[in-house]
């Protein structure tokens, strides 16, 4: 199976779960293979990492909790749960692990495995803590020598963006290394998907919606055409009646600055802030809620409003978890 026809598999996943409505060589088993490239470029929807020689002088938990699933013993079905990833280790457990729980539970004859697409936060990790992740091409790899037959595979990113579709590109090498191979689509792809979402964000903070507070979710932000995603659950949360709602992004638009000059349109007296990310790591620790002149927190705060930081990460809801179990069960679908 060629890189087309892994696309194809793709898009009929897509189709089967009605989805459209949103927005290589080969590698032989058991061969040499040349490492992954290390991918340290920020994801579009995710928390890239401070630079590798830095000092964390912050405690992000007890990365003994969590299971970084890399086991053998994978059976002929896995499930391979793809995240861009996060050094903070509590977050990690309760936002990528939540979710990677959520699948075993839906698929209970799936053996459900990890692999981060952030080679950086790998490193950062297995060197301060000692925990060691699968990045992509690690996992397929020990797909293959596990004998995997039928691969799915379920990226946990918000967007069809440039990190999506680097896990498209990789996995295409790896085709004709299983008998059959699915990918399923990034969180937000259907006009459902962004029901879900927005009703799932709206929910979440509708105890601080009393409307004198101002509610932003920050995003990512992408150079790929898919940063419209955020202009488009703006929109989306507008028409559903969601007034007090905003949507920024730290990279790409609408920027800091856009927020800033919407929320100062209304009276407001509050400003709640939340990740629109499935992890809360570093830019939503640190971009959003630090206390650097430049944070989304203290620009607030100089603007005269009293700021709310909540440090909660998308992958923590279980409706985000049930649609990415969607998304993964419609990939499932198209094996046969």
């Amino acid at each position: 199976m060629n890189k087309k026809k892994l696309l194809s598999l793709l898009v009929m996943a897509v189709i089967a779960a009605g989805l459209l409505a949103g927005c290589g060589g080969t590698k032989t088993p058991g061969a040499p293979q040349d490492p992954a490239p290390a991918q340290n470029t920020p994801a579009e929807n995710e928390t890239p990492e401070p630079a590798e020689d830095d000092d964390e002088d912050y405690t992000t938990g007890d990365a003994s909790l969590d299971n970084p699933r890399n086991q053998d013993g994978i059976g002929e079905d896995e499930l391979l749960v793809v995240s861009f990833g996060t050094s903070f280790n509590d977050n990690r457990r309760l936002t990528i692990g939540a979710v990677e729980e959520a699948m075993e539970k839906a698929f209970p004859d799936w053996s459900v495995r990890r692999g981060f697409t952030a080679q950086i936060i790998i490193d950062r990790v297995q060197r301060r803590d000692g925990e060691v992740i699968d990045n992509v091409g690690q996992a397929l790899d020990r797909a293959v020598e596990n004998g995997v037959k039928r691969l799915v595979i379920q990226p946990t990113h918000l967007m069809d963006g440039l990190e999506y579709n680097d896990v498209v590109d990789e996995a295409a090498q790896y085709a004709d290394a299983f008998e059959v191979m699915a990918i399923g689509a990034p969180l937000l792809t259907s006009d459902e998907d962004f029901q879900i979402v927005a009703k799932t964000m709206a929910e979440a903070t509708a105890q601080y919606d009393d409307g004198k507070t101002a509610i932003c979710f920050m995003g990512h932000g992408t150079e790929a055409a898919s940063n419209v995603i955020y202009a488009r659950m703006q929109q989306v949360m507008t028409d559903a009646g969601y007034a007090n709602y905003f949507i920024g992004t730290v990279e790409a638009a609408p920027t800091l600055d856009d927020v800033l000059a919407m929320v100062q349109a209304g009276s407001y007296e509050r400003v709640v802030l939340q990740p629109m990310m499935i992890v809360s790591g570093d830019h939503a620790n640190n971009d959003m809620a630090g206390d650097d002149e430049d944070s989304w927190k203290t620009v607030f705060e100089n603007a005269g409003y009293e700021v709310v930081c909540v440090l909660k990460g998308l992958g923590e809801y279980e409706a985000i978890q049930n649609l990415l179990a969607a998304h993964a069960q419609a990939a499932i679908d198209t094996l046969g």
